[in-house]
């Protein structure tokens, strides 16, 4: 074990997420051969439905699995031309008439860690009771789960498989998330993310070897913050989203996190704030977009006490300090794919809190009241 992590000492429950952590970069170049390989069947697969004039694109999944969704939205729709929305299943087993209410022709694409949580099938069966007609993209990181069971063999269906070392055995997901997000975007983006998933893996291996970066997270958290607040715009308010959930499911609870995004926060989340709060902000590189980061950024820091307000962007060779945390090599990346090395300094916040906190991370509710596979979701008959 190596880099920033390479302190952490065995025995304190924190083995298998410091592992998930820290193989992103190479689960990342499989993924990319993983979708080369099967290039010729995906595009089989999908370049009929995407060539519909007509077709919606619903991209689901539930917790961190809906935020893959979310952040990789507006960038889909973009690069397909389509109508693409970020449904969770937890909305479409809830309120599936609503989730469906126009019968178009439907790309659902699900994505899910191990395909047993109860809301992963549901919501594919339906939408099938309330559409006409229904395809299926599954990326999954479990072969042998329910969903990609339900699914393999399917002419309407395809099963995209993640390498099996990312169907994450710690709590919280990490590699799964980064993977599955990094697979939709090379499935459904096509040529012009050729050669995006190795500068992914060369700048997470720079984030997760980077020394100063080490001492700007002990310095972060040697504040003792009791609640830290990330921001994002764009694709990265999903980012904000996902980086909140990996603090509080690290951590047990023990530090609360919220997300927004910059525009949205002033319209009343920014009450949170207290003199034990760190805000966090994801920088966009979008040249409009980022304006308004920057923004709530200098607003935060005349008001927060320093280094209390940390701006997390992309840069090359500019200086890093405790208030500024750059990702070299990553300024003309879109968002969607920026967001994979920057969730890796939330991970790694996320982790070293649960050890200051005194708890294990690979299983922070060790009474189960928090499952790592959801449990206790009754699946109420449902008549269209």
């Amino acid at each position: 074990m190596t880099g920033l992590l390479g302190t952490l000492a065995r025995g304190i429950g924190a083995d298998d997420t410091v592992r998930e952590i820290t193989q992103q970069p190479g689960v990342w170049r499989d993924i990319d051969g993983i979708v080369a390989t099967s290039r010729a069947a995906l595009d089989g697969f999908l370049r009929p439905l995407v060539a519909r004039d007509h077709l919606r694109v619903v991209l689901t999944g539930a917790g961190t699995s809906s935020f893959a969704g979310q952040l990789l939205a507006t960038t889909l729709a973009r690069r397909l031309g389509r109508r693409v929305d970020a449904v969770s299943t937890t909305d479409i087993v809830a309120d599936p008439r609503g989730c469906f209410a126009e019968d178009l022709p439907t790309l659902l694409v699900s994505f899910a860690r191990s395909g047993d949580s109860p809301e992963s099938v549901a919501a594919t069966e339906l939408a099938e009771q309330c559409l006409s007609e229904v395809h299926h993209l599954v990326i999954t990181c479990n072969e042998q789960g329910q969903l990609a069971r339900e699914h393999s063999g399917r002419t309407t269906s395809y099963v995209l498989l993640m390498p099996p070392e990312s169907n994450d055995r710690g709590f919280a997901m990490t590699s799964s998330f980064t993977g599955m997000t990094l697979a939709a975007l090379l499935a459904l983006g096509g040529a012009p993310y050729a050669g995006v998933a190795e500068r992914l893996a060369q700048a997470a291996e720079r984030v997760l070897h980077d020394t100063v970066l080490g001492e700007n997270l002990d310095a972060l958290l040697a504040r003792a913050p009791e609640r830290i607040i990330y921001l994002g715009s764009g694709a990265l308010r999903a980012l904000a989203a996902e980086s909140a959930l990996k603090v509080l499911e690290l951590t047990g609870g023990a530090i609360v996190a919220t997300s927004d995004s910059a525009l949205g926060f002033r319209h009343g989340p920014k009450a949170v704030l207290n003199e034990r709060a760190v805000v966090i902000v994801y920088v966009s590189n979008d040249p409009y977009t980022r304006r308004y980061d920057l923004d709530i950024l200098a607003e935060l820091r005349t008001t927060m006490a320093p280094g209390s307000v940390i701006a997390i962007e992309a840069g090359d060779g500019g200086p890093t300090d405790e208030a500024s945390w750059r990702l070299d090599g990553a300024g003309d990346l879109e968002d969607a794919a920026l967001a994979l090395p920057a969730v890796v300094h939330a991970q790694l916040i996320g982790l070293k809190a649960a050890v200051l906190q005194g708890v294990r991370p690979d299983n922070p509710f060790p009474s189960g009241e928090v499952n790592r596979v959801v449990h206790g979701v009754i699946l109420h008959p449902f008549q269209h």
